[in-house]
């Protein structure tokens, strides 16, 4: 248990680090939010898509079997890569600003046509599996983050896609509750420095377990 509980928590970390980076997703879900349409089936649809996601990832690299030291270490690499461009991003929308409900045509929204939750649960998975930064933030990235952690790698996919969950429960229901107020910069300011210092400390974390 004292072993698990810090992997399930690093995959936990790493997934929030990556999904709380506003993309085509998360702003779905923000604008249903406040369109009052099928918010919680939306959220509920994107979560799960990233389950299947990190899923996939994780237990499709662990059937790799037995990777050489090299190649591992070469896997992990490209992760760190990875997370420090993906925070340096952040870090800029950090120090220049910007809403992205507004770049969606969400600041002053016309009336919405009503939609079947057909439509809807089509809608969240298109926006879950049809973006690429959706397949390499949880399929690639989580699935070689895993890696890591050898026996313990099915703990770390349960935590990254508990993390997942975790997100846009909070997501649905900050949509549902702030409504408008959720174009605020500031607040967008505040959650991209707070995307910016998970990942560059989940990127350091991975390096030290290189060492």
């Amino acid at each position: 248990m004292t072993l698990a509980f810090p992997t399930f928590t690093s995959g936990m970390v790493l997934s929030l680090s990556l999904i709380m980076a506003i993309g085509p997703q998360n702003a779905h879900v923000l604008r249903m939010g406040l369109q009052r349409q099928h918010l919680w089936l939306t959220a509920a649809t994107c979560a799960l898509a990233d389950v299947v996601l990190i899923s996939l990832g994780v237990l499709g690299l662990a059937q790799l079997g037995a990777l050489s030291d090299k190649l591992l270490g070469a896997l992990i690499g490209a992760g760190v890569l990875f997370l420090g461009v993906y925070g340096w991003q952040a870090f800029q929308r950090f120090l220049k600003p910007q809403s992205p409900t507004a770049s969606a045509g969400t600041s002053t929204p016309p009336a919405p046509a009503t939609i079947t939750r057909r439509q809807a649960v089509l809608s969240a998975l298109a926006f879950s599996w049809l973006n690429p930064h959706a397949w390499l933030d949880t399929a690639v990235l989580i699935g070689t983050a895993s890696l890591a952690y050898g026996q313990g790698s099915k703990i770390f996919g349960l935590g990254a896609a508990t993390g997942s969950l975790v997100w846009f429960l909070l997501l649905g229901a900050a949509a549902f509750w702030l409504g408008r107020r959720l174009n605020s910069l500031h607040l967008w300011r505040v959650l991209d420095g707070a995307v910016a210092l998970m990942m560059w400390g989940t990127a350091a974390w991975l390096l030290a377990g290189l060492v």
